[in-house]
């Protein structure tokens, strides 16, 4: 029972974590602005773990390799720990698979409920300028653009959020298959 708090915490403190190294990725793919206080808090959680890695692979324009990396590593990381408190041993290529699997299921995840969002702001507070608002608004945009030039407004409402979704779901289906295929635990 102790091992099992242990290991749940673990896992939920991990998600955490991770989450905020793959929005710090984002961020820079997207070009969220660097001034947003939510910018600011997710720079200087990471920045210890990302900057050393950071020296040995710089960005290259908007694409932060550091951040990704360690996100990955991060992960397996995790894994590893989780699985020895759980008395199992895997091989580090397969720890590296399954960490790679989780950041990008988990970057389809951020995606999915930011898209919510950002359809439910649009509703309820659009123009708002809440530093959250703008930040949901900064790194779905990007996705969403090219799906609102193949299905235009229709009557004062934007119906691309439900091509997004359908493409989204496609990929998480893909997404579930590779991970049974690779035997991932959790």
């Amino acid at each position: 029972m102790g091992t099992e708090i242990l290991v749940s915490s673990l896992q939920m403190l991990t998600t955490f974590y991770l989450t905020l190294l793959i929005l710090r990725f984002l961020f820079q793919l997207c070009q969220v602005d660097f001034f947003n206080p939510i910018s600011q808090f997710i720079a200087k959680a990471t920045n210890p773990v990302t900057d050393p890695v950071r020296k040995v692979v710089p960005p290259v324009k908007r694409f932060d390799g550091a951040s990704l990396i360690v996100a990955i590593l991060f992960q397996a990381l995790m894994y590893l720990i989780i699985l020895s408190l759980a008395g199992y041993a895997f091989p580090p290529l397969a720890l590296l698979v399954w960490g790679l699997l989780k950041v990008i299921s988990l970057v389809l995840t951020i995606y999915f409920f930011a898209i919510i969002g950002m359809i439910v702001i649009s509703w309820l507070a659009p123009g708002n300028p809440h530093p959250g608002i703008q930040i949901i608004h900064q790194i779905t945009e990007p996705i969403m653009a090219p799906f609102r030039n193949l299905l235009p407004p229709m009557g004062g409402l934007d119906l691309s959020p439900i091509l997004v979704f359908l493409v989204l779901n496609m990929v998480q289906v893909v997404m579930s298959s590779l991970q049974q295929a690779a035997g991932m635990p959790f």
